[in-house]
């Protein structure tokens, strides 16, 4: 199977040369203002000229899935990364329906139309959304509509949409895909011990909330969630996300931050590998987190953040 993808890794080499290194992340860091920093990557090549910044953000997104198009005879292998936003957009859509709301701008780019998808969940009708999808909006809906409990909703999507990451990256070719699902749901699962130690959640919801990964012991991880945030650092320390502990004492921030870097230094050996799809694998997830980055710097500078405060939020840079 790595045969197929040598002419496609080739090009990929090409591309990483143009990927944002962490000298040229200081540049954006040292730029008076946000307009600056938008000068400085429109130079880069980065967007087109003009585009607002969240223009710019759609425009590279496009142009990365537009060449990882040209150089695999089926992006579906990819899917695993677009799942955050199918269930985001789901998520987005089952409010509107429920509430009857407008709110432009909620959803995200994803395979479905958001219009098509309220028509759906107004008709109730499930069966044509995919199997995956069916059972949890059925029960979202449900919860929204007869308890008015909105955070319920919003864990029984983002369980899912755990739950889906995880099957199908573990059902993928490669290294990466299964590991992006891993680390993901680690990740999440992470989060969410630290946010209901912090806020006293119940074991009910913490165990509705937690979703199966192979290197957390839900059981464990749901216990110490409820018995307060130091019992939840003090289980951390036994697992391979030993590191995390003192970012957990820091903010929610760096805990983000310490989330992305990991994922950044676990896929970092890719750009030494000629063969198979994991350094495209790897291209697609440098980019998103390049992104990330960039999203941060450039909120700062529009809100007049501190040189030293953004530079604490950017990530670690693939190349």
């Amino acid at each position: 199977m790595s045969n197929q993808y040598i002419f496609a890794v080739a090009r990929i080499r090409k591309k990483e040369l143009e990927l944002l290194n962490g000298d040229f992340m200081e540049q954006l860091l040292a730029a008076p203002g946000e307009e600056e920093c938008l000068q400085l990557l429109y130079e880069k090549g980065y967007g087109n000229v003009g585009q607002t910044a969240n223009e710019l953000f759609e425009e590279e997104e496009r142009r990365t899935w537009s060449l990882i198009g040209e150089l695999v005879p089926d992006v579906k292998v990819f899917d695993v990364f677009r799942l955050q936003n199918e269930y985001h957009n789901l998520k987005a859509a089952i409010k509107e329906t429920c509430t009857a709301g407008t709110h432009p701008g909620i959803y995200l780019n994803g395979s479905a139309d958001p219009q098509d998808l309220e028509k759906i969940l107004l008709e109730r009708d499930f069966r044509k959304l995919p199997e995956p999808m069916q059972e949890p909006a059925a029960r979202a809906m449900e919860v929204l509509l007869t308890l008015r409990d909105g955070q319920m909703c919003d864990c029984i999507i983002d369980r899912a949409a755990l739950d889906s990451i995880r099957e199908t990256a573990k059902a993928s070719e490669g290294e990466i895909l299964p590991l992006y699902g891993e680390l993901t749901v680690a990740a999440a699962d992470i989060k969410i011990a630290v946010r209901s130690a912090k806020t006293g959640k119940s074991p009910e919801f913490i165990k509705q909330a937690l979703a199966e990964c192979s290197t957390l012991d839900l059981t464990r991880l749901s216990q110490v969630a409820g018995a307060g945030l130091e019992e939840v650092i003090s289980y951390l320390k036994n697992t391979e996300y030993a590191d995390c502990a003192e970012e957990i004492r820091k903010s929610t921030a760096a805990l983000e931050r310490w989330c992305d870097n990991l994922l950044i230094r676990r896929i970092r050996p890719q750009l030494h590998n000629p063969f198979g799809i994991d350094p495209l694998a790897a291209y697609i997830l440098a980019r998103r987190i390049e992104s990330k980055s960039l999203r941060m710097i450039l909120t700062g500078k529009r809100n007049g953040f501190d040189e030293e405060e953004i530079r604490g939020r950017i990530r670690e840079t693939y190349v």
